[in-house]
């Protein structure tokens, strides 16, 4: 890699590490505002939880066709384009309840604008060598991970003292920023052409009637589902179990720092190890420790413990699952085949929030539904390992006669 090309490397991998911890950061500090939205607008906790609900649903159903755009046309002006969606979508929840759906329409924007990130490791699998894939998307995803320890208390502090509507207008021109971080992105094209170019409806074909991609698919379902249930209905849980209100907290933030190793440490090991394998093994451990912490006493140090543990395996999958789509299916259509998995992986985090909910209106407790993030997890776990990582067997063209 001559010196100019290095450069470019490094200055791709900071930006694309500074707008994934943005995004993720802003994202998921929007808990935040729920309570002082309620108490001055008098919106209910039912009502802000559906916008954040159907902001992933939108995310993932959004993904694949902004996917495919970011093949066709590159990374930066997708980025760019829904960078400002998201900023909208902050300053819509500033003014949701002047006018009807308003919380629906800001979900539906947050939604659009969180698409343009996950873009960034197509670009960064383009330009890396096969052998550096995995680590190097591990260690973006891993930098990315640690946006929320900084942004969340910087939203709390905001909240606490100029208010909620101050502390919005920060963050979307901080949603906004991204966009001019997206401008310095070049990405290199050439490694792209130089495979056999495929329509993408012929890949998308060519994917779906792959045995491994459904299974990988299916797979990952079951990861949103566990993961956003525990973020949703964690601290209540906790609650119900006698534990103090701040340990739920503490919890969430041990599980954002341990992300940040264990995504790193999953990035070095996909490049020396089966990656099909060891994202087995994550949804496996994550069931188990799921298992663990339901028998054991349930206690503030139990909570913590289980806390760091399932931060260590909760984003280990994102250089695993990019890792193996770039090998087994090629660069050409990346961000398309990915859109697709990813799509599965937010309806499990529709259902995981929803199911928890329901669960609970109508049982008073989450028994049934710690049930079904072990069943679900064993099931991810077999069809992971099963998982053919084969490349598709070429399509013989017809010759007319």
């Amino acid at each position: 890699m001559t010196i100019p090309n290095r450069r470019a490397m490094i200055l791709l991998l900071v930006l694309s590490g500074m707008i994934i911890s943005i995004c993720m950061g802003l994202r998921q500090s929007l808990g935040l505002f729920m309570r002082p939205m309620g108490v001055d607008l008098g919106i209910t906790a039912a009502a802000f939880g559906f916008s954040i609900a159907l902001q992933n649903i939108v995310w993932g159903l959004a993904q694949p066709f902004s996917g495919a755009l970011a093949d066709r046309y590159g990374a930066r002006p997708v980025i760019f384009v829904t960078a400002l969606i998201f900023a909208l979508g902050l300053l819509t929840l500033m003014v949701s309840a002047s006018f009807p759906g308003g919380l629906i329409v800001a979900g539906i924007l947050l939604g659009i604008g969180t698409t343009g990130f996950s873009n960034l490791y197509g670009a960064i699998s383009r330009v890396t060598p096969v052998e550096r894939r995995s680590q190097t998307v591990g260690l973006v995803a891993a930098a990315g991970s640690l946006g929320t320890m900084v942004l969340a208390p910087f939203g709390g502090w905001l909240i606490d003292g100029p208010g909620w509507r101050t502390a919005l207008v920060v963050f979307a021109a901080l949603g906004a920023s991204m966009a001019l971080l997206a401008l310095p992105i070049r990405e290199a094209r050439e490694k792209v052409t130089a495979e056999k170019k495929v329509p993408l409806g012929e890949a998308l074909r060519q994917a779906i009637g792959h045995r491994g991609f459904l299974f990988m698919t299916l797979a990952f379902f079951a990861c949103g589902f566990q993961l956003i249930f525990l973020t949703t209905h964690l601290p209540a849980y906790l609650a119900l179990c006698g534990v103090a209100p701040g340990v739920g907290a503490t919890a969430l933030g041990l599980i954002g720092l341990f992300n940040a190793i264990g995504t790193y440490i999953f990035g070095q090991l996909g490049a020396r190890y089966s990656q099909k394998h060891l994202l087995a093994l994550i949804y496996l451990l994550r069931t188990l420790f799921i298992a663990s912490f339901l028998l054991a006493p349930i206690s503030a140090a139990s909570t913590l413990v289980f806390a760091a543990a399932m931060g260590f395996l909760w984003l280990g999958v994102t250089p695993l699952v990019t890792g193996i789509i770039a090998r087994v299916f090629g660069l050409s259509h990346f961000n398309s085949l990915y859109g697709v998995v990813f799509l599965s992986h937010q309806v499990g985090s529709f259902f995981g929030a929803w199911m928890g909910g329901l669960v609970f209106t109508y049982s008073g407790n989450y028994n049934f539904a710690w049930g079904a993030l072990i069943v679900i997890g064993i099931a991810a776990f077999t069809l992971q390992w099963l998982m053919d990582e084969r490349p598709p067997a070429p399509q013989p063209r017809l010759v007319p006669a």
